[in-house]
């Protein structure tokens, strides 16, 4: 069996977790944000409806802000308050309502798994955490435990980036906080903290304590609840610990939980000092030359043409200007080529390069790619048949474009 962890890096005194609990939990009932989750979940009396209206909240707010959050939010709940309202919708309606929003694999597995839920499960929500997880595709550990510790009371922490910053800061932990074994630590531990009686507002309380108080930078440690229990926050107040270390330190060197040899404490950083990530991959360098086509539709107005992407990988299924990725370092001239080839697969009639107008260039910042639109126009003239073998395509007004299920690059572009 490994060995336990050392004695700094847990909460093994039972004085204490309830001391912890009561503060954090109190400084909750004062202090936290009025959001439109929050108010569902406390007043809707329909355990599935309040386990739906969690789990969009919780589906949307994954790698998103709450401000941005919140309108897509009460959109998303008007036109669909239930399961089942959900579980009818076209694919199509949710990558428009999604759009903007990013990652939009997230609203094409919430809608698959409210069909799920609807076909399968005679409508209901599974109740525990295990439960949903095993049962609904794009729910994970995390996801599973907030819908079942907030919508069904059930006592089970939970694990986020917020969670992951105030736990490494209470104990002290300095490895590397996405590692497997600092991630199993931190989940044993939520689950020794989690308050029995009230354990969705607890799991809330200490995810809305990283949100708003012990933030990555400059944490407000004045205002937080629960620094007498914080180990980093009493190393900030009287330094390094003294050369001998006590029972409660750990042994040198060897903690699997502690920072580096390489990477001490710092003390200019103070609690900033946890949580310690691994150095990221810099995202890779993409280029993509885009066409905008318009032409003159029947009533004046103009018109452009929008093609949908394949229905798996990046930006599953939303619609953008025909697009064609291109080698990096390829000569301005070559590029205007291929994209004058791929437009003609598009349109079945020859597409002079030189007729393409190069309007300019478009970064947008994926999570994992940088990349860069290099846009061009083209005017027609007359009706264009489009190639119905192809990719489903349209023509749309600059209205209907707006409103169709684009992404935010191709709003830029």
């Amino acid at each position: 069996a490994p060995a336990p962890p050392p004695a700094r890096h847990v909460f093994s005194d039972p004085a204490e977790v309830e001391a912890l609990r009561g503060s954090l939990l109190a400084w909750y009932d004062r202090c936290k944000r009025d959001l439109p989750w929050r108010a569902v979940a406390a007043t809707e009396l329909d355990a599935d409806r309040r386990g739906y209206a969690v789990w969009v909240s919780e589906i949307m707010l994954q790698q998103t802000q709450v401000a941005t959050v919140i309108d897509y939010y009460n959109r998303w709940m008007q036109k669909w308050p239930t399961l089942q309202a959900l579980a009818q919708a076209s694919l199509e309606e949710v990558n428009e309502l999604w759009a903007g929003l990013g990652y939009y694999s997230r609203g094409k597995r919430l809608q698959e798994a409210a069909r799920k839920v609807v076909s399968e499960l005679a409508g209901r929500m599974p109740r525990t955490a295990e439960d949903l997880q095993k049962l609904l595709p794009g729910v994970g550990r995390y996801t599973a435990g907030a819908i079942a510790s907030i919508s069904y009371g059930q006592a089970t922490g939970v694990v986020d980036g917020n969670v992951i910053r105030v736990l490494c800061r209470l104990r002290c932990i300095g490895a590397d906080s996405s590692s497997p074994a600092v991630i199993d630590r931190l989940w044993a531990m939520a689950n020794v903290l989690v308050d029995r009686s009230r354990p969705g507002d607890f799991n809330q309380a200490l995810m809305e304590l990283g949100a708003t108080v012990c933030v990555p930078k400059a944490p407000l440690c004045g205002e937080c609840p629960v620094k007498q229990h914080c180990q980093a926050w009493r190393r900030k107040l009287f330094g390094k610990p003294p050369p001998v270390p006590d029972v409660e330190d750990c042994g040198v060197g060897d903690c699997p939980l502690c920072p580096p040899a390489t990477e001490p404490w710092d003390s200019s950083l103070g609690v900033t000092n946890f949580p310690r990530k691994a150095a990221k991959k810099p995202p890779r360098a993409m280029r993509t030359a885009t066409c905008v086509l318009e032409r003159r539709g029947c009533r004046g107005a103009p018109e452009y043409l929008i093609v949908q992407r394949p229905s798996s990988g990046l930006l599953a299924g939303l619609w953008e200007f025909p697009s064609l990725p291109l080698a990096q370092d390829l000569q301005v001239e070559k590029e205007r080529e291929e994209l004058a080839d791929h437009l003609q697969a598009w349109m079945g009639r020859p597409v002079a390069a030189k007729g393409l107008q190069f309007i300019g260039e478009v970064i947008h910042i994926f999570s994992h790619i940088h990349q860069t639109y290099v846009v061009y126009s083209l005017h027609l003239d007359g009706d264009v048949t489009l190639d119905p073998a192809l990719s489903p395509s349209r023509w749309v007004t600059e209205d209907e474009f707006h409103a169709s299920a684009v992404s935010t690059a191709m709003k830029k572009v």
